[in-house]
């Protein structure tokens, strides 16, 4: 009896396999979401993260992170193909319609395009189309063409004058779509100007990236090289380096230029030879913090990581095996009991452990809505690569 309660107990531990792993994520993250919807009951907010006093702290549709709860929604859609999950991701994706006219954020990618994107990707209901093109025009008034880029915030006009930050990266998304679906290459103009400006002024020589540059809107000269969230402005910023990675992956998806594969390669490279990445593969939440390894770890920067390499390991023959396995990591890692929430805990987010803003001692070790976003979207990649070999990542 005791060797097989031993023989149990190691079977128990043993990773699952690949197809095991995704499906029990899924499962998992089933459980928790709708444990989240019967919690927030009828309201336009969104979970965001837990609180200081261990309480649900919700989003209101002008955070820039409301986008990702209904985009979790609509990725549970896509993987169950439910009308309840299809009649939920509409409600909460509703509620964030009115930041399309909000030109005083550069965050109109992550608030409208995870909602509304994905939602026009699973349903081509016109009038989501409607909405995402008017969100691109909005987003595009923030572009400034002596700099070549959009302007990322609004605030602190008393530390910069024209600010831009690598997580801009991830808006161009929605430009790229706005330029496909409606013909106007102005879209495509602006994005490809702001990847291209980002690429000459956002990287070290080792390939890691600040955090914000700050411009001279007049010359577009670069005045100041910072890292706000970072351990230092010469730190490299773990979530940083994941926006970086995901965002020129997907702008060599959007436009074939080379350039953008290579940057996507450096970075990628730079965050799986760092000699302080742990073997796990889930990053500290700086990978120059003074106190590894009992710094905080960042769930976030892993999952978007995680996300970015299954895509890129589709666009790269030569590297793409490395990226793959890389991903498969992580995953594996973010899917353990350290990571990933069991139902009735942890608020109900899927991940915890992440750092949003340590610097500033806000959301630190803590469940973010957007680590839960791409760790879902990294199931769905996975899935779709094992389903589909050789047909891209299938989102």
């Amino acid at each position: 009896m005791c060797r097989l309660l031993w023989l149990v107990t190691i079977i128990g531990m043993l990773p699952c396999s690949a197809e095991t792993l995704v499906q029990d994520n899924l499962q998992v993250t089933k459980q928790l979401l709708m444990r989240q919807v019967q919690v927030l009951g009828d309201t336009d907010k969104h979970p965001r993260t837990i609180a200081p006093d261990g309480q649900l702290k919700l989003a209101t549709p002008s955070s820039w992170t409301s986008g990702f709860f209904p985009g979790c929604l609509w990725y549970e859609f896509q993987a169950t193909q439910d009308p309840q999950w299809l009649a939920l991701a509409r409600k909460y994706t509703a509620s964030v319609e009115g930041e399309k006219l909000n030109g005083k954020t550069h965050d109109m990618g992550f608030k409208m395009y995870c909602s509304f994107g994905n939602g026009v990707r699973l349903t081509h209901d016109a009038a989501y189309r409607d909405i995402l093109l008017k969100s691109a025009e909005t987003l595009c008034t923030r572009f400034n063409p002596a700099v070549g880029c959009l302007r990322s915030w609004d605030h602190n006009a008393d530390k910069w004058d024209f600010p831009v930050i690598i997580d801009n990266m991830m808006n161009l998304e929605l430009l790229f779509w706005a330029a496909r679906e409606s013909g106007d290459k102005r879209f495509f103009t602006i994005a490809v100007s702001h990847a291209d400006t980002t690429l000459k002024n956002h990287f070290r020589s080792d390939h890691s990236t600040w955090h914000v540059i700050d411009y001279n809107p007049d010359t577009g000269a670069v005045q100041k090289r910072n890292t706000h969230q970072g351990y230092s402005h010469d730190s490299s910023w773990s979530r940083g380096q994941a926006w970086g990675l995901y965002g020129y992956t997907m702008c060599y998806r959007e436009t074939g230029y080379t350039r953008y594969l290579d940057q996507a390669r450096k970075i990628a490279d730079f965050i799986l030879t760092h000699p302080r990445l742990p073997e796990d593969k889930v990053p500290y939440w700086d990978f120059d913090a003074p106190d590894i390894p009992n710094e905080e770890r960042d769930s976030a920067a892993g999952a978007i990581t995680c996300s970015a390499l299954y895509e890129l390991s589709t666009l790269d023959s030569d590297h793409g095996a490395t990226y793959r396995q890389a991903a498969d990591t992580l995953l594996q890692s973010l899917s353990g009991p350290r990571y990933r929430a069991a139902p009735g805990e942890n608020h109900n987010f899927i991940l915890k452990h992440a750092t949003g803003n340590k610097p500033g001692n806000s959301e630190v070790d803590v469940p973010l809505i957007y680590a839960d976003y791409y760790f879902l979207e990294a199931n769905l990649r996975k899935q779709a690569m094992d389903e589909h070999p050789g047909q891209g990542n299938g989102m």
